[in-house]
């Protein structure tokens, strides 16, 4: 019996720690801290409720939006007032590069709202910031970074009707479900019927996240005649790939070639070197044998005239003393 306690405090002390986020927006639910509300409860909400429901809020035909892209579109909150354009375009440049960009002002005193829309080059660029330019500091200011939920969360409401997602404690006009303030899981018994019935998407069952996770902003679909496209660029660097392959090994061959010629080379002057050194070491012993020859010869013949003007002397000597 403790055991099971222990094992359901556990989970529980888990589940409060986990969290979920809205795939699409519902003005009832983004008000609610776990998203298992269904009463409004406060102004705002009905406001966001009514245009939702009677359609009257069209993201596509809003003529501030910018870009011709909203998979490459980010969107950056809790600006300094003292930001320029110039000083965000040049802090969002380092990851990647940027193509539109627009800081929210007033209609009248042209004064910064504190957020901008920043469009890149590619999708990958935008990626690229959505995961590193988060709680990042410009001009003193520590910034939010958001995908552009404007025209790509089905159902969206912008904060000026009603909705949004964010607000402030003092206003008590909170809104769940975004990367800054997500859904926490549900404590209590989850009303699957009334949400069916508002078309509030329930809770995930055990699928959370912990808090420290980035949530994955939507990706582009990928049509049949795009990953056509893919794989022939695929393909295209594979055959780049081997071709430049095959160059290489037969640069390698071809040094490999050079390398066995010089190498035969070599071999061919060494050999001719050894076989002169031969020739010159023969010719060397040949002319020690003919010096110590000549040495020998004339050694000979200085010993035999030395004999022969020995036996001359004694020769002498005899007759002188015969006539003696």
């Amino acid at each position: 019996m403790n055991t099971m306690n222990r094992t359901k405090d556990n989970s529980n002390s888990n589940k409060l720690n986990s969290v979920f986020y809205a795939q699409s927006y519902h003005p009832i639910q983004a008000g609610s801290i776990d998203g298992t509300d269904i009463l409004p409860h406060d102004n705002a909400v009905y406001r966001a409720l009514l245009c939702s429901s009677a359609g009257l809020y069209d993201p596509f035909g809003d003529p501030n939006v910018i870009g011709e892209d909203p998979y490459c579109t980010l969107f950056v909150g809790r600006l300094s007032h003292l930001t320029t354009e110039d000083t965000l375009r040049k802090a969002m440049s380092k990851y990647g590069t940027v193509k539109n960009l627009r800081l929210v002002r007033h209609i009248v005193t042209g004064a910064s709202r504190g957020y901008a829309f920043v469009e890149y080059e590619s999708e990958r660029d935008m990626q690229r910031a959505y995961e590193k330019a988060h709680h990042s500091v410009i001009d003193d200011s520590e910034i939010i970074v958001d995908y552009n939920r404007q025209q790509l969360m089905p159902g969206w409401i912008p904060r000026r009707l009603g909705g949004g997602l964010g607000g402030k404690k003092e206003s008590g006009q909170l809104r769940f479900g975004g990367r800054e303030r997500p859904f926490r899981a549900p404590l209590r018994p989850i009303p699957l019927d009334d949400l069916k019935r508002l078309g509030i998407l329930p809770p995930p069952e055990g699928n959370y996240m912990s808090r420290f996770e980035i949530p994955s902003p939507p990706r582009r679909k990928r049509s049949y005649a795009d990953r056509e496209d893919k794989h022939s660029r695929s393909h295209r660097r594979s055959s780049s790939r081997d071709h430049t392959y095959d160059e290489r090994r037969s640069v390698d061959a071809e040094g490999g070639s050079r390398k066995s010629h010089r190498h035969d080379r070599s071999h061919y002057y060494d050999e001719d070197e050894r076989r002169s050194n031969s020739r010159d070491n023969r010719y060397d012993e040949r002319e020690d044998s003919s010096r110590k020859s000549r040495d020998s010869h004339r050694h000979d013949r200085t010993s035999s005239s030395h004999e022969h003007e020995r036996r001359s002397n004694s020769h002498d000597h005899r007759y002188d003393e015969k006539e003696d």
